[in-house]
C-alpha cells in the first residue's frame, strides 16, 4: 500500500508543470553551457590572443615548482570566467524577456459584483447567479519594451540609411 502511494505521489510530482519546466531548463542550460564554452574558447579568445601578441590564453600557467609538474592554470580559469559572464548575461536577457511578457497580459475575467464568481469580461449575464452585469472593457495590451526598442532601432537605422543615400546621391552628381 505504501508503495502505490509513493508511485502515485511521484507521478503527481512529475506531471506538475514545475518539474517538467525544471527538467527542460537543466537540459537547455547544459547545452547552452557547452555552446558558450566553445564560443569563448574557440571564437573569442584566439583573436584576443592574437591582438595581445600571439598569446594562447589556455597556456597561461604558473609553475609551482617543488620538483613537480603542478601548475596554476590561469588561462583556463580566465576562459571559464568569461564563459560564466556570457552565460549569466544570456540567462538575464531570457529571464527579463519572459518576465516582461508575463507582466503585460491583461485580465480576461473579473468577479461578479453579486455572487463574486469569476466571469468573462465580455459577459452581460453571470452564468452562476443569472444577474445582469456590465461587460468590463479590457485594456489593449501594452507594447512590450522589446517591441518599443526594436521600433526605435528600426527608425534610427532608417534615418541613418536615408542620410547615407543622400550623401551617395550628392557624390554621384
Amino acid at each position: 500500500m505504501a508503495k502505490s502511494n509513493f508511485i502515485k505521489d511521484f507521478t503527481a510530482f512529475i506531471s506538475r508543470g514545475n518539474a517538467i519546466d525544471m527538467a527542460v531548463g537543466i537540459i537547455v542550460g547544459s547545452v547552452m553551457t557547452s555552446v558558450v564554452n566553445s564560443l569563448v574558447r574557440d571564437v573569442m579568445m584566439p583573436p584576443i590572443g592574437v591582438l595581445a601578441g600571439g598569446i594562447d590564453f589556455s597556456d597561461w600557467k604558473i609553475a609551482l615548482g617543488f620538483g613537480t609538474d603542478a601548475t596554476i592554470n590561469i588561462g583556463v580559469f580566465l576562459n571559464t570566467v568569461i564563459s560564466f559572464i556570457i552565460t549569466m548575461f544570456a540567462i538575464f536577457l531570457i529571464v527579463r524577456l519572459v518576465a516582461k511578457a508575463k507582466a503585460k497580459k491583461p485580465a480576461t475575467t473579473h468577479a461578479c459584483p453579486y455572487c463574486k464568481s469569476m466571469i468573462s469580461n465580455e459577459a452581460t449575464k453571470c452564468p452562476y447567479c443569472c444577474s445582469a452585469v456590465k461587460p468590463v472593457e479590457t485594456a489593449a495590451p501594452e507594447e512590450s519594451e522589446l517591441t518599443k526598442g526594436l521600433k526605435s532601432v528600426k527608425s534610427l537605422a532608417a534615418g541613418k540609411l536615408s542620410k547615407i543615400k543622400k550623401i551617395t546621391k550628392i557624390k554621384k552628381k
